[in-house]
């Protein structure tokens, strides 16, 4: 099944990022989806196929670790790239732990996120 090409999943519980984001990127001509929670995250990736996810460290229903780290371990969404965001001081050492892509430390420049999500996607 080939990825929508211009859609990301954003999974995250603060309803302030989820709208700054998804007004960023839609503006960008990305399709967002948005999640308060990484309850059943293979099943909702698997429907949707996105072209790029961001996952939170401190997301509801399991944790960003374990929600990317079942992302990255199923053959059939392993390939889909997933960028951590958190303020979390050890970003980049839960990043490696999780088997994320990349990460996003928050706070972040709006641009920064931007750049970030063109490296990964092309719309």
């Amino acid at each position: 099944m080939t990825p929508i090409a211009n859609q990301i999943l954003i999974f995250d519980d603060d309803e302030d990022i989820l709208s700054i984001c998804s007004y960023i990127l839609e503006d960008e001509g990305y399709q967002v989806k948005t999640f308060i929670n990484s309850d059943d995250v293979v099943n909702r990736v698997t429907a949707l196929n996105p072209a790029l996810i961001f996952m939170d460290n401190w997301i509801p229903g399991g944790g960003g670790v374990g929600a990317v780290q079942q992302i990255k371990s199923d053959p059939n969404l392993s390939h889909i790239p997933v960028i951590y965001f958190s303020a979390h001081l050890d970003i980049e050492e839960l990043s490696v732990k999780a088997n994320a892509d990349a990460f996003l430390a928050k706070p972040f420049d709006l641009n920064k996120l931007v750049n970030l999500v063109k490296a990964y996607v092309s719309n």
